[in-house]
């Protein structure tokens, strides 16, 4: 079994997709923290729009964006790899761009700029992902998505506490963040594309047929979707808990954060190599069980009186940022290890839909679920991710020597 038991810097860097390609990486991370976030915000005080087609605009976005999945996938399957990512940086540019031509008042031209945003946002992980499977391999490939995820985490990380120094700017301030994201798009778009970065395309002679069809990955896919929940626990469940129902003050959703992000920056890649010692599988699957602990944890936290309930639910969400590292850190490591080379761009295509999917309906499933109390929330949560984990563990496939290795 392959295992990686060091980190040398300098080939993580190359299997990486190279300097270059780690700065792209990092500019359109810090581009990204500087709006994305702040959307909203935008939408309402700079385009005078009501909070309600604000949010159905940028949900829209979203939920359309997925509809380009399938083309991405097929154009990777093409062989271009560091052009995708190039154009997903350079469609959220002209997102940005349309962003600030859109008059006050005028919510089409802001839900086109959101489908932009969308699309970019929607083909980024695939083509990333695609582009450093070509350039490393085995293990060494999961390290290099990992430190892509921990470097991409601390870009949006930097980039959303400068945007929070100057919101006290006004509309003035929005504007000029979402100029400095449009540059930051375009610099990185810039850089990726240098790195001009193409694979031959995989097919057998005899045709695809004869190489094999692409894993169905029912379960997997199907699972990923609720394992994703775990991305909007931080930013949606925990705010809505903790102040709605805790009566916290909002420094502790917002310390929750912080920390989530802080971990992710720093354990992601070390614990992705402890981690590389298992199966793929696996690892996966005990992510789903460390979710599922968190939210019972969640469920036991929220019940706690005397202003206990707080300082447990920010104890109780470090398990939860751990299982989120765990998932992150094999989930699309995972999908590319099963994945024929022929199909590799179609198969992570379909992952990133069921992503993307999961992203787009959780904060509905959450706020649904919250009124109801503590068990209908994290009781629900529990239960539909430690039934996704006993599927990610079940599913056989035909490619289970590459999950082990």
């Amino acid at each position: 079994m392959e295992t990686v038991t060091t980190i040398r810097p300098r080939a993580l860097v190359r299997a990486s997709g190279g300097p270059r390609y780690a700065v792209a990486l990092a500019v359109d991370a810090l581009g990204t923290g500087l709006l994305r976030p702040f959307l909203l915000l935008y939408g309402v005080m700079v385009l005078r729009l009501s909070a309600p087609a604000t949010g159905i605009a940028m949900t829209a976005g979203i939920v359309v964006g997925l509809v380009c999945m399938p083309a991405v996938g097929r154009w990777l399957d093409r062989g271009a790899r560091s052009t995708v990512v190039a154009a997903s940086m350079l469609v959220r540019a002209l997102g940005v761009a349309l962003l600030l031509a859109t008059p006050a008042g005028h919510v089409w031209p802001f839900a086109a700029a959101a489908l932009l945003l969308g699309i970019g946002n929607q083909a980024w992980p695939a083509a990333h992902a695609a582009l450093v499977a070509t350039v490393a391999h085995g293990r060494e490939r999961d390290t290099a998505l990992a430190a892509g995820r921990a470097l991409r985490n601390a870009g949006l990380g930097v980039g959303a506490l400068l945007a929070t120094a100057c919101l006290a700017g006004g509309a003035t301030a929005l504007r000029a963040m979402a100029v400095a994201t449009g540059i930051a798009y375009l610099t990185a778009a810039a850089l990726a594309w240098s790195v001009r970065l193409r694979a031959r395309p995989a097919v057998d002679p005899e045709g695809d047929a004869a190489a094999g069809p692409a894993p169905r990955m029912r379960g997997l896919l199907a699972a990923n979707v609720v394992y994703v929940f775990c991305l909007n626990v931080p930013e949606i469940a925990l705010p809505l808990v903790l102040v709605t129902q805790l009566h916290a003050s909002p420094v502790w959703p917002a310390a929750v954060f912080v920390a989530n992000t802080v971990l992710v920056v720093t354990l992601q890649l070390p614990v992705t190599v402890l981690l590389s010692r298992f199966p793929r599988r696996n690892v996966l699957a005990l992510a789903g069980v460390l979710l599922a602990v968190s939210y019972l944890g969640f469920l036991a936290a929220t019940s706690l009186r005397g202003g206990w309930g707080a300082p447990a639910v920010a104890a109780v969400s470090v398990v939860c940022t751990l299982g989120e590292i765990v998932y992150a850190g094999s989930a699309t490591a995972l999908v590319t290890a099963l994945a024929p080379a022929h199909t590799l761009g179609r198969v992570l295509a379909r992952f990133e839909l069921s992503t993307g999917f999961g992203l787009a309906v959780s904060p509905a499933v959450i706020t649904a679920l919250a009124p109801h109390g503590p068990t209908a929330l994290w009781g629900g949560l529990a239960g539909a991710t430690l039934l996704s984990a006993s599927a990610v563990a079940a599913e056989k496939d035909g490619n289970a020597h590459l999950c082990r290795r």
